[in-house]
């Protein structure tokens, strides 16, 4: 099973630990609409490799093959984060079926829910596209 880390806990990871990375599994769309996390304070870039060409659909089937082009490995530290925190679970568990050892889901996601603030609402950095 998939760990959920709050941003917080995501974004401190990704400033202290080298091998740790950020996967946006959100659509084109979405990023273009709302933004997308900025990681490069951190000297990374987040990673754009949709999950789904829309939510709903069927799931991307280079997702994997996506993420290996990325330069990511199974020694990555993955942190998979989507609107809210659903795709990016699925997400993150097909990465660990696929032999990426070290995956966790942002819980609350990019935009979060009524029940949570999601990255941007936790006041993180982000960006426009």
């Amino acid at each position: 099973m998939v760990e959920n880390v709050p941003p917080a806990q995501t974004w401190e990871a990704l400033n202290n630990d080298p091998e740790a990375r950020l996967v946006d599994v959100r659509t084109e769309g979405e990023w273009n609409s709302v933004g997308i996390p900025d990681v490069s304070a951190t000297g990374k870039q987040v990673v754009l490799l949709p999950w789904q060409a829309v939510p709903g659909g069927p799931v991307n089937p280079g997702f994997l093959d996506g993420l290996r082009t990325a330069g990511l490995t199974a020694e990555s530290h993955l942190y998979f984060i989507c609107r809210s925190g659903a795709r990016s679970a699925a997400a993150a568990e097909a990465a660990r079926e696929a032999g990426f050892a070290t995956v966790y889901n942002v819980s609350s996601g990019f935009e979060g829910s009524r029940f949570s603030a999601g990255w941007k609402g936790q006041n993180l950095p982000w960006r426009a596209v």
